[in-house]
């Protein structure tokens, strides 16, 4: 268990024994059910953890110039690279960094598909990322395939045969889901793309598979997988999950800093932020969990928590505690390595947290504390 006594306010703390948990698991997937499942760093992209991810799984996918090189420099490996749009200043660096380049239209693939070809060194492997019109995500901002979405080609614009060139394909239509959502799109996909799954060589099924999340059910995503490839036995299958890796490994430490009451709602002011530091919170939203609060109790000592920035809405609410609280008492978040780390910022100058790990030997590792050049750095 953390001391979380001895960790000083604010940090980001990732336990790398949970850590470990969910890629053992992951890692069981992918033997179990032969795909490729490397890791995707819009979600989590804390490379000192990488050593780690190495002993379980070898590669990544990127979605940025920097997430290329980012593979490349700590994983060890070329990215397989998705991006919604390419331009002629950053694709040469896209293709040094990439073993697989992912087009999200027709248009980028017919634009940048002679550079991926001619490319001098390792070869490039190409794919276009398709639409199936299907999704189950229920919050709009996390959902590819809403009406007029700009993410990938729909059936409608492709013909009998996929341009030359092109020997993947690439969907990405999940959200935190389960198998069973991932069950229903590949039926989809069969039915809107199937005539071209023979000629083609991988098929990508994006990210979303959340197989760590307590409950989810493993063996039916291990058959999915391999009742697909048996029908397709020369594709090579491939998962990018991102928060699977990272789900339920960490933790953001904070402290009450001030206590306020207005119209009977009382707000304990943190030192962290919503908005800088739990921004998917807000944007999802979704209720994070806090050690020793539950949801709100009549008699218990109830609070709203308030984020540090000037932003109106950086609070969430409520939490009930056994005992009022106290300036100086631990708020500890817990989940808050998915979707965090790589999504903060600075706004108001507000600092970020520091960035430890709770090694295996019981140690708090401090990866990184943050200072003020940080942020005047940023807009030098």
């Amino acid at each position: 268990m953390i001391d979380f006594k001895s960790i000083q306010s604010p940090a980001y703390v990732l336990d790398e024994a949970l850590l470990r948990k969910n890629l053992t698991l992951i890692r069981s997937v992918k033997d179990a059910s032969g795909a490729e499942i490397i890791l995707a760093f819009k979600a989590f992209a804390l490379w000192k953890a990488f050593p780690i991810v190495r002993e379980y799984l070898s590669y990544s996918t990127a979605s940025s110039i920097f997430e290329a090189q980012l593979a490349y420099e700590e994983m060890g490996n070329l990215a397989h690279t998705y991006s919604p749009a390419y331009t002629e200043s950053n694709f040469p660096t896209i293709l040094k960094y990439s073993s697989h380049v992912t087009f999200n239209s027709l248009s980028q693939f017919e634009r940048f598909y002679p550079a991926a070809r001619d490319h001098q060194g390792h070869r490039v492997s190409c794919g276009l990322r398709i639409n199936p019109e299907y999704s189950s995500v229920a919050t709009d901002l996390y959902n590819p395939c809403a009406p007029g979405s700009r993410m990938g080609v729909t059936a409608n614009l492709l013909g009998d045969q996929l341009p030359e060139g092109i020997e993947g394909l690439h969907f990405h239509t999940l959200c935190e889901s389960s198998p069973f959502e991932l069950e229903k799109t590949l039926v989809e996909v069969k039915k809107h793309f199937g005539r071209f799954l023979p000629s083609i060589k991988w098929l990508n099924m994006g990210g979303g598979h959340l197989m760590t999340r307590k409950g989810y059910n493993v063996d039916h995503l291990i058959n999915v997988l391999k009742a697909f490839h048996a029908q397709y036995p020369h594709l090579q299958l491939i998962l990018e999950p991102g928060s699977a890796f990272a789900w339920e490994t960490g933790y953001l430490v904070s402290s009450v800093v001030d206590l306020v009451k207005n119209k009977g709602i009382q707000t304990a002011i943190l030192d962290v932020s919503f908005a800088c530091h739990m921004p998917d919170c807000l944007e999802m939203p979704y209720k994070p969990r806090i050690i020793g609060a539950t949801d709100p109790i009549e008699g218990k000592p109830t609070y709203r928590m308030g984020g540090n920035s000037c932003l109106s809405g950086d609070f969430m609410g409520d939490w009930s505690f056994d005992k009022p609280l106290k300036i100086g008492d631990p708020i500890i978040f817990e989940d808050m390595i998915h979707y965090t780390i790589v999504k903060t910022n600075m706004f108001n100058g507000i600092a970020h947290p520091a960035l430890i790990c709770h090694t295996l030997n019981g140690k708090n590792l401090i990866w990184r504390n943050f200072a003020y050049e940080d942020y005047k750095n940023r807009m030098d």
